[in-house]
């Protein structure tokens, strides 16, 4: 801000506080024996976890074991798996079930994944669950879970890709 005599607020001298009286300092409180003993124990004990968990620890064991995601280099090579969850429409089309069109998110729904093998009608749900968002959408005579593999060379996406259906479920009422 700029004054009526042409000075700027910031020009004027700065005054500077004195720092406040400090407390002496307090004496150095040495450790006991059992107490650099028990510290030295408990860095022990915390190294060797952490040791034994990279070496043979999975994501599971985190923080003792290594985080693969981020610990781990992917194959180049290696095709990339992606799940999806379609609903089938009486005409033949795809309708996306998955990226929360039903509340669930992808990687809660890739955890349930053996439970839906186990009980395909589970699939069912999430057919409910899509009419109720949607009603005036077609209605769907299935669901599906389908796994779609992008093949890489070198890290980078060829174009070619397969699917795969892990789980099928007939809705009640269709054809």
């Amino acid at each position: 801000m700029t004054r009526l005599d042409g000075r700027r607020s910031y020009d004027g001298a700065v005054q500077l506080q004195s720092a406040p009286d400090l407390p002496a300092e307090a004496d150095v409180v040495r450790l006991s024996a059992a107490g650099r003993i028990w510290r030295l124990v408990s860095a022990a004990v915390v190294l060797a976890l952490l040791l034994v968990g990279t070496v043979w620890g999975d994501d599971s064991a985190f923080p003792f074991g290594p985080f693969r995601m981020y610990a781990t280099r992917a194959d180049p090579d290696v095709p990339v798996i992606s799940t999806r969850v379609v609903g089938m429409t009486d005409a033949g089309a795809e309708v996306r079930l998955s990226g929360g069109e039903v509340g669930l998110r992808r990687a809660e729904f890739e955890g349930q994944l053996p439970r839906l093998e186990e009980h395909p009608q589970l699939l069912g749900l999430l057919a409910e669950s899509y009419a109720q968002q949607h009603p005036s959408a077609p209605e769907l005579v299935s669901v599906q879970v389908v796994q779609r593999r992008f093949e890489l060379r070198n890290g980078t996406q060829t174009g070619a890709f397969s699917d795969t259906v892990l789980v099928a479920y007939a809705l009640a009422g269709s054809s």
